[in-house]
């Protein structure tokens, strides 16, 4: 069972792409294994199951940490709801609003 990912609007696809060289590199890589084998069979370290059907890619390189809040719809697409390169320890209540709005939109 093959995933596709799909993003919630062109500015969001274009702050990822905006990111470092190591960072983007490392986002890709994982984005082909989760469009293979899914999200569930990828797991930690690479990506977590937040509250409420939210989902976070977990992505670290030489250039810093990265992470991209997603949801999953019917028929096996992801959707990347935002994106952010992390400048604390914890991840940003503001973010994880954000993906929370954006998610409910992508579910109605």
């Amino acid at each position: 069972m093959s995933w596709k990912i799909e993003f919630y609007n062109k500015k969001v696809e274009s702050n990822l792409r905006n990111w470092p060289a190591p960072l983007l590199a490392k986002f890709i890589w994982i984005s082909e294994i989760i469009e293979t084998f899914g999200p569930a069979d990828v797991g930690m370290p690479h990506v977590k199951p937040m509250k409420k059907g939210l989902f976070e890619i977990r992505v670290k390189a030489s250039t810093g940490i990265g992470r991209v809040l997603f949801c999953l719809t019917k028929n096996n697409v992801i959707v990347i709801l935002n994106e952010f390169i992390k400048k604390s320890q914890k991840t940003p209540l503001a973010e994880i609003e954000l993906a929370k709005k954006r998610m409910a939109e992508v579910k109605k």
